[in-house]
């Protein structure tokens, strides 16, 4: 089976372009991997074909990506103590939690009716983040999305860490997220062509990481 840094070494094999922000892909492998072991969750946003990479990330997060994931053995004892149960230990996978603030729709449209549309985001790290551990990874290709630089920013003022990920100028987001992964491109759609690649390897890292 592929270690994480076998699966960030093909990436680059794949896309030579990245080889550049190999470090910065890297550092949020890490902190990706420190907010689980501290029981945390992942907290993805963005706009447009942002907001479906976001949606993407959770799926492949909260279930099997390319790797068997069984329940922990204590998870596993507790749905074995009841037979109306048991059907449930064999449908069941181990998550790495997440959550797409995009997919919130009735607080989204709720809070852009009433407040304001540029802290739909914002207002979510809040709820999901005060007092407990997460991350925030939010995606921009220029790194200058309102709604995103004001979640990164209320996630800096609760001492949240946070993963941008950007087109090559890295925007308003360079500066205020724990690290920005800056894709080497500014057209929107060429930044996208790059972040599909990089978190499914984030993703796949994880994996192995968690699921060796």
């Amino acid at each position: 089976m592929q270690t994480p840094n076998d699966i960030l070494n093909a990436l680059i094999e794949c896309h030579p372009a990245l080889n550049p922000i190999r470090s910065s892909i890297q550092d949020a492998f890490h902190l990706i991997c420190r907010c689980y072991e501290q029981g945390g969750t992942l907290l993805c946003c963005g706009n447009g074909g942002s907001a479906a990479d976001a949606d993407h990330i959770v799926g492949e997060l909260m279930k099997s990506f390319l790797r068997q994931r069984p329940l922990p053995p204590k998870l596993s004892a507790r749905f074995s103590e009841s037979p109306e149960y048991h059907n449930a230990i064999s449908n069941l996978q181990a998550p790495l939690p997440a959550i797409s603030l995009v997919s919130q729709t009735a607080l989204i449209s709720a809070y852009a009716n009433d407040v304001n549309a540029d802290y739909v985001y914002a207002q979510q790290v809040l709820g999901y983040g005060n007092n407990r551990s997460a991350l925030l990874l939010g995606l921009s290709t220029s790194g200058n999305s309102a709604n995103v630089v004001h979640a990164v920013e209320v996630a800096n003022c609760l001492e949240i860490p946070s993963v941008g990920i950007t087109g090559a100028s890295g925007g308003k987001m360079e500066a205020l997220c724990s690290v920005c992964i800056k894709l080497p491109a500014s057209e929107t759609y060429r930044v996208q062509e790059y972040t599909l690649p990089v978190y499914h390897a984030l993703c796949a890292m994880v994996e192995a990481y968690f699921f060796p």
